[in-house]
């Protein structure tokens, strides 16, 4: 369970700020006469108001959380002068009639159907009731792995990709006690392509259906896991302990187990509606229609690929060098 796991990631600075941008340029290409909610103006740029609750609105997206009062104003002082450039180039768009445009028109259609969807799926998932103390705890306990027993691994690793019979060979060659180095060579002598390298993973790196496996492993032994695409050889070179204490732990669990619970009620719902409405399939689509599978609406990934590449400063070569 990741950070990420535990909670969505705040969208970077910038990109709220130039975010605004889309909220004000479907404002430009709307009715001029409406009248802003807001009652504190922060600027006017012409006749055309900048408003407190603009700034505050997009502060709100960004990561201004817990930040000084004057860290805030630093950041409050830089989106409003982005927010004047965004207007000054709207008004300059407007002019040269670009609102028209069919590229932008269509950009700007493909805006308000994200929003629309977005708002609708946060509707659902601000429904759903966080878990409660007890729930929060029973996580806790049922998962010592990533908690009281929690470990940071440093991990050889190989990755292939799937053959009929590669796995058991490679559980052979482990089982004989073959140093990662010695199977490394025997793929390459078998022709089979593979990926290799070491790393340091902590136990929430680790995908929650293969850490109960990765974890009962003591230093220098290994595993052999599959998935549909691929075969992975896992060697802990050496552990360490790095337990984390319940009360640091909870409020992480219940924000994770919250997201969880959203994440679900939000496809599940999805799913309703695709049952309760016609949906036809035209022309090269109507095709594959029988045999397409459906991908659930975009939710927060849970893991991170067990192999999937760390940060450059955490990933050493190790054997990638024998591929």
């Amino acid at each position: 369970m990741t950070t990420s796991q535990l909670r969505y990631s705040k969208p970077l600075f910038m990109h709220a700020i130039w975010s605004a941008a889309l909220v004000l340029g479907l404002a430009a290409c709307g009715n001029k006469d409406d009248k802003k909610a807001a009652t504190q103006v922060a600027a006017k740029v012409g006749s055309e108001e900048i408003s407190v609750h603009q700034i505050n609105q997009v502060l709100s997206r960004s990561s201004s959380a817990g930040a000084s009062p004057a860290a805030v104003q630093a950041m409050s002082r830089e989106v409003l002068e982005k927010l004047i450039d965004q207007q000054l180039a709207i008004e300059q768009a407007t002019e040269d009639k670009l609102h028209r445009s069919p590229e932008v028109v269509a950009q700007i259609e493909a805006a308000r159907r994200d929003i629309l969807a977005r708002a609708y799926m946060q509707k659902i998932a601000a429904s759903v009731p966080k878990p409660s103390a007890e729930e929060t705890k029973k996580y806790y306990v049922e998962h010592p792995a990533l908690f009281s027993e929690r470990r940071i691994f440093n991990v050889q690793e190989i990755v292939t990709p799937t053959a009929p019979g590669l796995a058991d060979q490679l559980r052979a060659l482990v089982a004989a006690g073959k140093p990662i180095v010695e199977v490394a060579n025997w793929l390459k002598s078998k022709g089979v392509k593979f990926d290799g390298g070491s790393a340091t993973r902590a136990a929430e790196q680790i995908p929650l259906e293969r850490l109960a496996q990765v974890h009962a492993l003591k230093d220098g032994q290994s595993i052999v896991l599959e998935s549909p695409q691929t075969i992975t050889l896992v060697r802990v070179a050496s552990s360490q302990s790095s337990p984390v204490a319940e009360a640091a732990a909870l409020p992480r669990i219940e924000q994770f187990l919250t997201n969880q619970r959203a994440s679900a009620a939000v496809t599940t719902n999805i799913k309703q509606l695709r049952a309760a409405a016609k949906i036809t399939y035209m022309g090269e689509f109507a095709k594959a229609a029988g045999t397409a599978t459906v991908p659930p609406p975009v939710v927060p990934e849970p893991v991170p690929s067990f192999s999937a590449p760390d940060n450059a400063s955490t990933i050493e070569k190790g054997v990638a060098g024998l591929k």
